[in-house]
């Protein structure tokens, strides 16, 4: 993410867990809109708290380790569009893995057909396994994976291109105003690639598992021409509004915060 020498993977892991936090504490609310509008704001948010520091620690962590792998793949020294946006593809398919399972606690909780069923997390998690089964747990990997990775493809890649088009940055305010526009523009693209298939995973996640009984919603793609077709286009992007108001700010946030502990870090270790 960074012209400066990379920093070991536990600093990268660490930097990413505080950029997380630090962005879901500020743009939550936003998300609750988009899948329930204006109800209580900061409900469910233990799932996405839980969430946030592996799932942002993962996502910038692999980002770095698979940046890495490619260049040497492909003989490439340096970074350029096309490896950033398969280098955002592959670490959003990565951190997909680790999140699954906080998503479908946090749909489940902030849905208003579901919410009823369950007094919180832990009560939540207990009763899916009870009722569906442990692996229920990770039910919409799939279109998971699908969002992450149109998600991290657009982010990264416009981090890349928006910052090769800025003038060089003179000051550190400078470069946090370069990382804040850059990153909420790849935010906003991420955005607008990734909300049909975020629509599609709500609904696979939030359909419990009846035994003998095959869900509506199920694969992620034809879940997507399902919706198309009984709902109409439109549908598929329900909830955006709100959804690329968090995400767009939110993935400045996420760069500006990350840019900044990774710096701290470089300063410890200089001083050490």
């Amino acid at each position: 993410m960074s012209s400066d020498k990379p920093l070991p993977f536990i600093y990268q892991f660490a930097a990413g867990a505080v950029a997380g936090v630090s962005e879901i504490l500020v743009m939550y609310p936003l998300d609750v809109v988009k899948t329930r509008v204006f109800s209580r704001l900061y409900r469910g948010i233990s799932a996405p708290i839980l969430m946030e520091a592996p799932k942002r620690a993962t996502k910038f962590a692999a980002n770095d380790a698979w940046g890495k792998f490619y260049r040497d793949l492909f003989g490439v020294q340096k970074m350029n569009q096309s490896l950033s946006v398969l280098t955002g593809a592959t670490a959003g398919a990565t951190e997909s893995f680790v999140v699954v399972p906080f998503e479908l606690v946090k749909i489940r909780l902030q849905d208003r057909t579901s919410a009823g069923r369950y007094s919180g997390m832990l009560d939540c998690v207990a009763k899916i396994v009870k009722q569906e089964g442990p692996l229920a747990l990770y039910n919409g990997l799939e279109s998971t994976l699908w969002r992450h990775i149109l998600w991290n493809a657009g982010y990264f890649g416009c981090i890349f291109q928006v910052r090769a088009l800025l003038p060089k940055a003179d000051n550190k305010s400078t470069q946090m105003g370069y990382d804040l526009l850059s990153g909420a523009t790849g935010g906003t693209v991420g955005t607008i690639l990734n909300t049909p298939m975020d629509v599609v995973k709500s609904r696979i996640q939030n359909s419990p598992k009846v035994a003998g009984t095959i869900p509506k919603y199920n694969w992620a793609w034809p879940a997507l021409g399902t919706v198309m077709k009984e709902e109409g286009f439109g549908a598929l992007y329900k909830g955006f509004i709100p959804k690329v108001l968090r995400l767009g700010p939110g993935g400045g946030i996420l760069l500006v915060v990350f840019t900044g502990v990774m710096d701290f870090f470089r300063k410890m270790r200089a001083e050490a």
